[in-house]
């Protein structure tokens, strides 16, 4: 019998390859709009229905989505995906709770969250030395990269109450004014801009667009111009659609990434190094 001892497995180590977040493709930003419309309806809808409700949901939800989406070592979709819809959910209460609490106008509040984003990008990246979506392999930098997501979901939230209600331009005309904002970032990635400047850009921007097309989905027509579909009816509509391209996504695996630098066939070149 040999006298030698193995040494104890390490826990919790990522393999060097497992990315802990999706590859970035088309449907990767249709799910992503999606979230954002789905967490301010059912914000809203929970709010106004019981606020305790709305704050377990809200609270609980996100505490047991991040602890799933965390320790998993792998990226599953349905982990990752029902941690990025909670942290809509949850992104849209602390938003109006700031405004509602403090008083504050959503001009304010949206200079305040593109603070704290700021702060974050600026601490990630002293940490890590990148932001990129391609590096997210190690726990730290997975708890920098929630932090970041939470807080540019507030930001999104507060940029567009900003101009549908205080600018009163109206929910439907917010949510062309975004469509066509998502779309610099993207033709100015092709003529060179830095690709993780250019991702992050366009992530910040998919909470206001899909809260606007939400808003005006749910909101009836005296709150800016809304169709009156009413929250939970949107709430049920973009679940549904969201759990059908979740579930595309887990049984067609396109969207694991092939490594952590390495992306899948089909989508869009890797991030950048900062």
């Amino acid at each position: 019998m040999s006298s030698s001892t193995s040494s104890p497995p390490r826990r919790h180590a990522l393999p060097a390859a497992a990315a802990k977040v999706p590859e970035i493709t088309a449907l990767f930003w249709v799910v992503k709009v999606l979230t954002t419309g789905m967490g301010e309806a059912a914000s809203d809808y929970l709010g106004e229905t019981s606020l305790v409700l709305g704050g377990v949901v809200g609270v609980g939800g996100l505490v047991l989505a991040l602890y799933l989406q965390l320790r998993s070592r792998t990226y599953r979709a349905p982990l990752y995906w029902s941690a990025v819809a909670m942290v809509a959910v949850f992104g849209t209460i602390v938003a109006d709770v700031l405004h509602v609490a403090t008083g504050l106008g959503y001009g304010v509040t949206t200079v305040v969250y593109a603070v704290v984003v700021a702060g974050l990008f600026a601490a990630w990246h002293a940490s890590e030395g990148t932001l990129s979506i391609h590096s997210i392999t190690t726990p730290r930098r997975e708890r920098f990269y929630w932090a970041t997501v939470l807080a540019t979901f507030a930001l999104g939230t507060a940029a567009g109450d900003l101009t549908g209600l205080t600018l009163h331009l109206g929910f439907l005309a917010s949510g062309l004014l975004f469509l066509a904002a998502i779309a610099v970032p993207l033709l100015a990635w092709r003529r060179g801009l830095n690709a993780t400047a250019a991702f992050w850009s366009a992530y910040v921007i998919t909470r206001p667009l899909g809260a606007s097309f939400a808003d005006w989905a749910g909101k009836e027509h005296e709150v800016g111009g809304g169709l009156g579909l009413g929250d939970g009816p949107v709430t049920l509509v973009t679940l549904a659609v969201i759990a059908a391209l979740v579930a595309w996504l887990t049984a067609t695996r396109s969207d694991v990434q092939a490594d952590a630098g390495a992306p899948a066939a089909g989508s869009c070149p890797p991030d950048n190094p900062t």
